[in-house]
């Protein structure tokens, strides 16, 4: 199923806070049936001059969430307005 609404966190493989929010997100995305997807910022130029010192981000649907801390009400709200009524 990939149906689920997909998030990106934008990171380093060497910083903490990045570990620290993929693991505060994961009963997030347990709980919405989402996909996070994880981008190493060092990999891309680009990447890098655009979230150097604000990682880790979270971006959903174009949307940065937060950086540095998960701000677990903020996203709670962008993952609800995916739900398709049943």
């Amino acid at each position: 199923m990939t149906g689920g609404p997909r998030l990106t966190l934008y990171g380093r493989a060497w910083c903490h806070l990045c570990g620290d929010m993929l693991a505060a997100l994961a009963p997030l995305a347990a709980e919405f049936g989402a996909q996070v997807d994880v981008i190493d910022i060092d990999s891309d130029p680009e990447l890098e001059a655009r979230y150097d010192v604000l990682v880790p981000v979270l971006v959903h649907g174009g949307v940065e969430l937060c950086h540095h801390r998960l701000d677990a009400a903020r996203v709670r709200t962008a993952l609800a307005a995916t739900r398709t009524p049943r």
